[in-house]
């Protein structure tokens, strides 16, 4: 636990990504706008399971295109096969292949943001590590529920290898 954010954090294992194709219900957001993500996760959760393409069940939140500013991009989606039926609806991301520190968030999902800030204002200018600029992204296991705080919770942080 880290007294400064109040967020329990493990140390992360590190792992080689894998492409993927992300699709869902996206926005631009910015730190002060941030707490209408969740809103986001209530407006793609009736898409789960009826994304044109959807593979498995295990759900992703990406943050990508970041402008520097403070602003990005978020998509609350699944991955998806392909793109060909892929209604306008949707946005999507390509997640290249990467290099990640993949931290567990533990505890309830009101708590991630704090989860994001230790991790980027203590741990990484701790460890040595350096972020690159690719997307990052949550991924809910098939069993997350947030109402009972259920299933796993991962944050996959792009880093050089």
């Amino acid at each position: 636990m880290d007294e400064q954010t109040g967020a329990e954090v493990t140390e992360p294992r590190f792992e080689h990504g894998h492409f993927l194709l992300i699709a869902g219900l996206g926005g631009q957001f910015t730190q002060q706008t941030i707490t209408g993500i969740p809103a986001l996760w209530e407006k793609f959760n009736p898409h789960i399971g009826n994304v044109p393409g959807q593979k498995g069940e295990v759900t992703y939140g990406v943050c990508c295109n970041f402008d520097g500013k403070g602003g990005f991009d978020y998509i609350a989606g699944v991955e998806i096969s392909k793109l060909d039926d892929l209604p306008d609806q949707y946005r999507w991301v390509e997640v290249q292949p990467q290099y990640y520190a993949v931290f567990e968030h533990k505890g309830p999902l009101e708590s991630l943001p704090q989860t994001f800030r230790y991790i980027f204002d203590t741990w990484l200018p701790k460890s040595g590590k350096e972020a690159v600029d690719a997307p990052e992204f949550e991924r809910y296991s098939e069993d997350f529920n947030p109402k009972l705080n259920t299933g796993k919770l991962e944050i996959w942080v792009p880093i050089k290898g």
